[in-house]
C-alpha cells in the first residue's frame, strides 16, 4: 500500500512559504487587499496578527513575513460571508455533518442569529433581543456559579477586563480559559520557583544567548516568526538543541522568506546543533539526566545558588538516587546523548530554555517545567542577559487575558483593587477550570453557557461528552468572527453574536478605536485596524460585553456603556487595578508598546521569601516499565495548514501529508511488530479505565517517530483524551500522551 508520506527536503520557509500564502489569499478572495492588509500587521498604527503570541522584532519595519501569519490574517479578512441566506438554505443538522474546515471556509458572520428548533435553522435577530435572551436566562438562574463564561486568547485587554469585571458583578469566577488547555502548567509552576508565572527573556536575550534549548515545541507551524530568531542566532554560532519526538523540518533548516539569497538558492541555515528525538512523554526523565550531568560533572553556580536559591541539597539528593538505567528507560534517549547536550549546556555561558505544548500536555506537565527550571537555576540562568525561561504560548492574547484577570482562581490583592476601583465585593470563592465546566454542564441542563471567541466544541478533551455536554445547557453563546462546530453542537437556546476582527476599523463615540495585546514575553502594544468591517452589524468585543453587562445588571454602578465610547476609559480602570499597567494609555502609545516589569529577571525574589526555590521531582516507577506489546503512546499535533482548531487546508507540507488529516504517523519498527503496513486503514482506540473511545479510520504514514510512539492531528483525536486524563494540579488535558492500541478499521469515518 501507498502511504501518501512524501518526505520534504527542502528548508522550512523559503519559495514554498511564499507560494502557500499567495495561494491563502487567492483562496479567500482577497489577494490585492490582503498584500495591502499584511504590510499593516504588526507595525506602530496597524492590528496586532491575531495569530500566535510571539512578539515583534521591530514595529518600525514594513512587513514582517509569516506564512500562517498570512493564513490568519487572511481567513479573518476573507471576502466570504454566512450571510442569513445561508443558514435560511442549510439546517444545523446538515451542518453539523460538514466538517470542521468546510465550516469555516462559509465566512465572515455577518448579524446576530438565534436558533429555531422548529426549522432547525439559525434565523436572524436584533442585538437589542438578543442581549434581552440573555439577561433574561443569566436572571432567571437560583445560582450564578449555574452560568459559565469561556475566553478564547484571541480576546483583547480591554474586552477581557470588562468580561471578568462584567462577570464577577453577576457573581461568579467561572472562568474556564483557552489557558486551561495550554500552559495552565506554566502557570502553576513556575511561581512556586521564582515568583512569576511568564517567561524571564526578551527578544534582545536572543541576540545574546550562547545555547538555546527548545523542548516539546514545532515553531516551523506554530510560531514561524521564531525561525527568524532562531536562524540569527545559529548563524552567529548559538547552539541549538532540540528534544522533540518528531524530527520537524523547521527546527532542522530554515530559509527566510525575507533573505533574497536564501529564497533564490533555496539553501536555508541549518538550525539545530543537536537533535534528539525522545519518547513521548520521556521529558521529565531527559531533563533530570541533564541535571545529573550538570551535577556529576561540578559544573553548577555555587555561587548563584549560595546567593539567590534554597533547597539546592534536596534538588541534589534525590536526581543523584536516580539511575541512569531508569532515566535512559523513561527518556528514551541514551546516558551517553544526555551528557553530550548536557555539556553543550555547561558550555554555554548564557542559555535561553523554550518549551511549548509538547512539555504542558502531560500528567507531569508540573513536574516536568519545575525541573526545567531547576536546570536553569543550576547554572544561574535566570536574570542573566541572553538566557532564561521562556514558555512560547499560543493565541495572540493568551497570556494578556490571564493578566487582566481570565482566571477562575483568582488572588485575592486582584479581587481587592478591582471591587475598590468599582464599589462592590467580588465573589471570592474558585470557579470552574476548563474540566469542570464541562462536567457542570454535563450534570445541570439549566446552564447557561458563554464564549467569547474560540472553538471549545472542537478544542476541548473528550469530545464526545463534551459535546453532550453543551447540548444539555439551556443557553450557548457565541461571539465569533466565522462558523465553527461549536455553532452547530449547541444548547436548548442559542445565539450567535458576530464580532469585528482584528484587522476591522472599530468606530465608536469617541472616535476610531485601538485595542491591546500582550505577547509571550510580556510586551503591551496597541492593535488598530484598517478594513472596513465585513458586515455593517458587526459589533466590537468590548460594546458586546458592555451590552450584555448593562441588560444583565440593570442596577450596576458601572456606566458600561459610557465606557465602551472610548476605550482609553476602559485602561484608566485597568492601570487602576491590574498591577503593572500604571498610566496605561500614555504608555502604550509608545512605538512597540512597553514591557511589563518581571521580578525574576531582576533576580528579585521578595515575593517569594527572599530566594528562588529548586523544587525535585522523583521519575515515575511507570516511566522505566515495559509497557504492554500492542499498547502505543499517542500525541496529538497541529498539521501545516492550520492554527488550532481553525484548518486552512489540506496540506502538511513539511511531513509530506497532502489532501488528507485522518493519517497516524508510525515507526518502522512498530509497523513490523504490529504485523501492520504503511497506508493500512485503523482504527484508533484510547485504552482508559471508563471504557473505550474510538477514533475511526485513520491512514497510517511510516514516519521518523521513536518506537512505541504515534502521532495525529487534533481535533480529530480529541475524541480520545479521556475528560479525567489530565496534568496533575494543572489539570491540563494530557493530550500529547494518549495511551492507545490500534486495530483493522471497522467502519466508515463517523460524522465529524
Amino acid at each position: 500500500m501507498d502511504s501518501g508520506n512524501k518526505p520534504y527536503d527542502k528548508p522550512a520557509g523559503g519559495i514554498d512559504a511564499l507560494a502557500s500564502s499567495v495561494r491563502a489569499l487567492r483562496k479567500q478572495g482577497i489577494l490585492g487587499k490582503g498584500a495591502k492588509t499584511m504590510l499593516r500587521a504588526n507595525q506602530p498604527h496597524g492590528f496586532d496578527c491575531p495569530g500566535c503570541a510571539w512578539p515583534d522584532r521591530n514595529p518600525h519595519s514594513t512587513f514582517q513575513f509569516c506564512e500562517n501569519g498570512v493564513k490568519a490574517v487572511a481567513a479573518e479578512a476573507t471576502a466570504r460571508r454566512a450571510t442569513a441566506a445561508f443558514f435560511a438554505a442549510h439546517t444545523v443538522s446538515e451542518l453539523a455533518t460538514w466538517s470542521d474546515m468546510e465550516l469555516e471556509d462559509q465566512g465572515r458572520l455577518t448579524e446576530p442569529m438565534r436558533y429555531d428548533a422548529g426549522s432547525d435553522r439559525y434565523l436572524p435577530l436584533s442585538w437589542d433581543d438578543a442581549f434581552a435572551l440573555i439577561a433574561r436566562e443569566l436572571q432567571a438562574l437560583d445560582d450564578p456559579d449555574r452560568a459559565i463564561f469561556y475566553t478564547s486568547g484571541r480576546t483583547s485587554n480591554e474586552a477581557a477586563f470588562l468580561y471578568q469585571l462584567f462577570v464577577r458583578q453577576f457573581g461568579t469566577n467561572n472562568f474556564p480559559d483557552c489557558s486551561n488547555m495550554c500552559h495552565e502548567p506554566t502557570s502553576q509552576a513556575m511561581p512556586e520557583q521564582i515568583g512569576v508565572g511568564k517567561g524571564t527573556v526578551t527578544l534582545a536575550d536572543f541576540e545574546q544567548a550562547q545555547a538555546i534549548f527548545i523542548f516539546g515545541q514545532n515553531p516551523g507551524t506554530n510560531h514561524p516568526r521564531m525561525l527568524g530568531e532562531l536562524r540569527e542566532a545559529a548563524r552567529r554560532g548559538c547552539r541549538i538543541v532540540v528534544f522533540n519526538p518528531l524530527r520537524e523540518r523547521g527546527l532542522e533548516r530554515f530559509a527566510d522568506p525575507k533573505h533574497p539569497v536564501e529564497l533564490l538558492t533555496g539553501k536555508g541555515t541549518a538550525l539545530a546543533s543537536h537533535y534528539y528525538t525522545l519518547r513521548v512523554g520521556g521529558d521529565l526523565a531527559a531533563v533530570n539526566g541533564l541535571i545529573k550531568a550538570v551535577l556529576e560533572a561540578g559544573a553548577e553556580d555555587r555561587q548563584f545558588i549560595h546567593e539567590h536559591c534554597r533547597d539546592f541539597e534536596q534538588l541534589a539528593d534525590a536526581v543523584s538516587a536516580m539511575s541512569w538505567r531508569d532515566i535512559e528507560q523513561g527518556s528514551g534517549l541514551t546516558e551517553a546523548e544526555l551528557r553530550e547536550a548536557a555539556q553543550v549546556y555547561i558550555d554555554s555561558p548564557a542559555t535561553i530554555v523554550c518549551w511549548g505544548m509538547g512539555i504542558t500536555q502531560h500528567r507531569r506537565s508540573v513536574a516536568t517545567i519545575q525541573s526545567l527550571v531547576n536546570l536553569l537555576l543550576l547554572r544561574g540562568n535566570i536574570g542573566r542577559p541572553g538566557a532564561g525561561a521562556c514558555p512560547v504560548r499560543g493565541h495572540s492574547n493568551v497570556q494578556g487575558d490571564r493578566t487582566m484577570g481570565i482566571n477562575e482562581k483568582p488572588a485575592a490583592a486582584f479581587l481587592d483593587r478591582l471591587g475598590s476601583e468599582f464599589g462592590f465585593e467580588p465573589p471570592h470563592r474558585h470557579g470552574h477550570d476548563t474540566i469542570a465546566a464541562i462536567e457542570a454542564m454535563a450534570a445541570d441542563p439549566g446552564t447557561v453557557f458563554i464564549a467569547m471567541g474560540g472553538n471549545f466544541a472542537a478544542a476541548t478533551p473528550d469530545s464526545a461528552r463534551t459535546q453532550a455536554a453543551l447540548r444539555n445547557c439551556a443557553l450557548t453563546v457565541q461571539i465569533s468572527t466565522k462558523l465553527n462546530r461549536s455553532h452547530v453542537v449547541h444548547g436548548r437556546e442559542a445565539l450567535i453574536l458576530p464580532c469585528l476582527g482584528r484587522t476591522e476599523i472599530d468606530m465608536q463615540a469617541g472616535g476610531m478605536q485601538a485595542v491591546t495585546v500582550e505577547d509571550s514575553m510580556s510586551m503591551v502594544h496597541r492593535s488598530a485596524g484598517m478594513n472596513p468591517p465585513a458586515s455593517p452589524y458587526l459589533l466590537s468585543e468590548p460594546v458586546i460585553v458592555a451590552r450584555m453587562a448593562a441588560a444583565t445588571l440593570p442596577d450596576s454602578r458601572v456606566p458600561w456603556l459610557w465606557l465602551v465610547e472610548d476605550y482609553d476609559r476602559i485602561r484608566e480602570h485597568i492601570g487602576h487595578v491590574v498591577a503593572g499597567f500604571e498610566d496605561f494609555n500614555a504608555r502604550v502609545c509608545a512605538p512597540g508598546g512597553f514591557h511589563l516589569r518581571n521580578a525574576a529577571r531582576e533576580r528579585d525574589w521578595s515575593g517569594i521569601g527572599g530566594r528562588a526555590r529548586f523544587i525535585a521531582h522523583a521519575l515515575d516507577p511507570a516511566d522505566a516499565s515495559m509497557p504492554a506489546p500492542d499498547l502505543l503512546t499517542l500525541t496529538t499535533i497541529r498539521s501545516h495548514d492550520q492554527y488550532n482548531t481553525t484548518v486552512y487546508g489540506l496540506r502538511d507540507r513539511y511531513r509530506g501529508i497532502d489532501g488528507e488529516r485522518r493519517v497516524l504517523f508510525i515507526a518502522a519498527a512498530d509497523l513490523a511488530r504490529l504485523d501492520l503496513v504503511a497506508g493500512q486503514q485503523v482504527d484508533i482506540v484510547s485504552v482508559w479505565d471508563d471504557g473505550e473511545r474510538v477514533a475511526p479510520s485513520f491512514k497510517l504514514v511510516e514516519y521518523d517517530i521513536p518506537a512505541g510512539c504515534v502521532a495525529a492531528y487534533y481535533p480529530e483525536t480529541n475524541v480520545l483524551v479521556p475528560l479525567g486524563h489530565h496534568a496533575d494540579r494543572a489539570r491540563t488535558p494530557a493530550s500529547k500522551s494518549i495511551p492507545v492500541r490500534l486495530r483493522a478499521a471497522t467502519d466508515a469515518v463517523a460524522a465529524p
